[in-house]
């Protein structure tokens, strides 16, 4: 019997992309005391100023990295916390770069630009926030969380490698059973995520199956589809139907185990209520 699960919204807003470029517009002043600078080769002011750049655009990169993490991990039932607090290092630097360019390039006194260096970063976490430092593994009893993230990954990996091969195929009906059955296999990943104890049934479904597409796609497109015989190209579209009736029925017999495990919650609610 699977334990019960946090609550987590099926759609999840996407990637904030004006929040995540706002940093990069703070560079244009500095890329244009830098461009000033060089025009009145003033050196001493374009390397200081130089620095100032560099410093900023990495706090852009670094802050963009970490949304990009966050926003993967919000959009993911069943994952770790990223490995590396990207937010919170551009975070301190964003302190270290506003402090360097208000002191060191542009002249300002000490208490002023400590002052600026404490706002900027302030503002920064009220706008961004912190990493996530939250795993979010459910209790899984006997199966190792690392099993299940090993699974989920090696399978997305094999389908990221499927439709990377797919850009390759003119076929026009095969390239859709092929998008059929990814979309299908990643419906099955899905449902495993929201409830991974079906994991060890369904992993050899996973790998078995996903890398048996993977390895005839491959090898179609190793191939230049002209030589490829008209009897080879209808064996192959017979076997994606077959594969998609499999995955239909995968999917089939993973809800039916979830509607199971729901059933069994109420009844045992019941009992209690009844105690």
């Amino acid at each position: 019997m699977s334990k019960a699960k946090r609550y987590t919204p099926k759609n999840r807003p996407s990637l904030d992309y004006p929040k995540a470029t706002l940093l990069y517009i703070f560079l244009a002043p500095l890329f244009l005391a830098v461009i000033l600078a060089l025009f009145n080769t003033n050196i001493k002011a374009f390397i200081l100023s130089s620095i100032s750049f560099m410093l900023f655009f990495t706090v852009a990169r670094l802050a963009r990295r970490g949304l990009d993490a966050e926003n993967f991990y919000n959009n993911t039932t069943f994952t770790k916390a990223p490995k590396v607090p990207y937010k919170t290092i551009a975070g301190y630097l964003l302190g270290g770069a506003t402090f360097f360019t208000a002191f060191i390039t542009g002249g300002e006194p000490f208490i002023k630009s400590s002052f600026l260096a404490i706002i900027a970063t302030l503002g920064y976490y009220l706008l961004y926030g912190f990493d996530p430092k939250k795993d979010k593994l459910e209790n899984l009893g006997d199966i190792s969380a690392e099993f299940v993230l090993e699974t989920i990954n090696e399978a997305k990996s094999k389908l990221s490698s499927i439709k990377n091969d797919m850009s390759d195929i003119k076929d026009t009906l095969l390239y859709d059973k092929l998008s059929t059955a990814v979309s299908k296999a990643k419906n099955i990943l899905q449902t495993i995520q929201e409830d991974p104890k079906d994991i060890r049934v369904a992993r050899k479904f996973l790998i078995v199956y996903i890398d048996g597409i993977a390895k005839v796609t491959e090898a179609y497109t190793d191939l230049d589809e002209q030589d490829i015989t008209i009897q080879t190209k209808k064996k192959i579209h017979s076997l994606m139907d077959d594969v998609e009736i499999r995955f239909d029925k995968e999917l089939a017999r993973l809800k039916k185990n979830n509607q199971f495990d729901l059933d069994v919650h109420i009844d045992t609610l019941k009992e209690q209520i009844k105690h």
